[in-house]
């Protein structure tokens, strides 16, 4: 299975336990406050959570992005050649 029919297949899954959890279609007997207070909340819960996880994720890797100071000559030298190329053809910079 690729990447994506495995996701999917586990959103149906957790979907289809959710909903079956909120409306009582299964005969599993949970507390009155898991039912009312939990329940409907674990939706945005788990929304907020990938938010959160998601946001600083890219916060350290960001944080830890390695300097390249080679691309960064090598992108200097390919300015200047620009830079020379419009010059030799008679337009100003």
């Amino acid at each position: 299975m690729t990447r994506a029919t495995e996701a999917a297949t586990f959103f149906g899954i957790t979907a289809t336990i959710y909903f079956a959890l909120l409306f009582q279609w299964l005969p599993i007997p949970l507390p009155e406050t898991v039912q009312e207070f939990t329940l409907p909340v674990l939706p945005w819960w788990a929304l907020v959570s990938f938010g959160a996880y998601s946001l600083g994720n890219i916060g350290y890797h960001v944080l830890t992005f390695r300097d390249c100071p080679e691309a960064y000559q090598e992108l200097q030298v390919q300015i200047a050649q620009a830079q020379n190329d419009l010059r030799s053809k008679g337009i100003s910079i």
